[in-house]
């Protein structure tokens, strides 16, 4: 490695989580500040919250069976002419 090209490594970087949780990893920083961890995220801690998705999935059909019948409505209309 040249000298003065690359930024100084710190190989025991301290990440400090918004929940609390403290660890080291390698980094070009010599400490980190972030929101989330591997801890707190929803998807490694298994409490992931599922928002109406069903809700929206029927929304959509709905939305899209109306407007089939509306396409299909005009076609008629204008082939009769």
């Amino acid at each position: 490695m040249k000298t003065e090209t690359h930024p100084a490594y710190f190989a025991e970087a301290k990440v400090t989580c918004a929940c609390g949780r403290t660890f080291t990893v390698g980094s070009t920083k010599e400490k980190l500040e972030v929101e989330i961890c591997s801890v707190c995220h929803p998807f490694y801690s298994g409490n992931e919250k599922i928002l109406d998705a069903a809700g929206r999935v029927e929304k959509f059909k709905t939305r899209k069976s109306k407007a089939a019948a509306t396409t299909a409505s005009v076609k008629k209309t204008v082939g009769s002419k």
